[in-house]
């Protein structure tokens, strides 16, 4: 199974027409959205192009292959507009034998991980940073943030194929690789 997984898309249509182009580049089984997808939240500085009702829009059409989580700045009133379930605070998925814990990281990431089964790939989005970081028991991986990148990283989503991982620019420029 070919997984794309992205964060923090904060209403950017610039970003989200970005990530639907590198969605049908890429040709994955399914789309892993890491909550935040709608709003920018009080913290964030309003992304390129924001127009939330354009990425509703964009998104939509993708319901069939899309699997999301809850992100902070999610309202139940996104679940009225959107046709894919956002409001679950995470997700168990089992992709070609890894177990994935996914989340969005504001109430489990990497600082205070749920509990999880050895060997197991906690993933978050939420800081907009990328990271990959292996800890006794169980490996944290960030894909980064469409929309707003912080700490100089770039705009990105990333890819889990077989055993590897790859982070891509919203460009489709591979920028690491690491194996699970």
């Amino acid at each position: 199974m070919k997984l794309m997984i992205a964060s923090d898309l904060h209403g950017s249509a610039y970003y989200c027409k970005k990530l639907v182009e590198a969605y049908r580049a890429e040709s994955p089984d399914k789309l892993l959205l890491l909550g935040d997808l709608l709003y920018h939240g009080p913290r964030n500085d309003l992304p390129v192009d924001y127009a939330p009702k354009a990425v509703i829009d964009m998104l939509n059409p993708l319901a069939q292959n899309l699997l999301c989580v809850r992100g902070n700045c999610e309202a139940e009133v996104d679940q009225m507009v959107l046709k894919f379930p956002v409001m679950a605070d995470y997700a168990f998925l089992s992709v070609n034998g890894i177990d994935i814990f996914a989340t969005h990281g504001h109430l489990h990431g990497e600082q205070n991980p749920p509990p999880l089964a050895e060997g197991s790939l906690l993933l978050c989005g939420h800081t907009h940073v990328p990271a990959f970081n292996r800890y006794e028991g169980y490996l944290y991986v960030n894909p980064g943030s469409l929309s707003i990148p912080k700490e100089n990283s770039p705009h990105s989503y990333m890819i889990l194929e077989d055993h590897t991982l790859t982070w891509k620019t919203t460009d489709g420029e591979i920028y690491r690789k690491e194996t699970v």
